[in-house]
């Protein structure tokens, strides 16, 4: 039997706001669903799922990123195949976005403003997972 599981991996990208040091999420809106989500999308064949993550966060919001805590694994169906999105808190650093085919928007929010405009439900247990994974909660 194969396994037709469509592997992904993404991060719950995070920089201390300018000024103020308050904690912020880079969400991404993808045209071509029209929704706000955490950067992420598939591994290549073989690929390492946290390379994947620093991969997709880079190609998508354009900063590069420092790892964090592992975050939940989210699992559903797409497309009748079943889904895998591997996730990691990861700490903005060097870079800055320009729009490009896959994402043409990126906010960055107060976690309570990012749990609100997430469009997946699911996406928003990784808000208080990653709030958890550095001890604000």
């Amino acid at each position: 039997m194969t396994d037709t599981t469509i592997r992904a991996a993404g991060c719950v990208l995070w920089r201390r706001f300018p000024g103020t040091g308050d904690l912020r999420l880079c969400l991404v809106h993808r045209p071509k669903y029209d929704d706000w989500s955490h950067p992420k999308g598939k591994l290549k064949p073989g690929e390492d799922p946290l390379a994947g993550a620093l991969r997709e966060v880079e190609e998508e919001t354009g900063y590069a990123a420092e790892p964090g805590a592992a975050l939940p694994v989210l699992r559903y169906v797409v497309g009748g195949r079943p889904k895998e999105v591997r996730y990691w808190a990861a700490e903005a650093r060097a870079g800055g976005f320009v729009p490009n085919r896959e994402v043409d928007r990126i906010l960055w929010l107060p976690p309570a403003e990012a749990r609100g405009r997430l469009t997946q439900p699911r996406d928003r247990d990784l808000v208080d997972a990653l709030l958890c994974a550095l001890h604000l909660t």
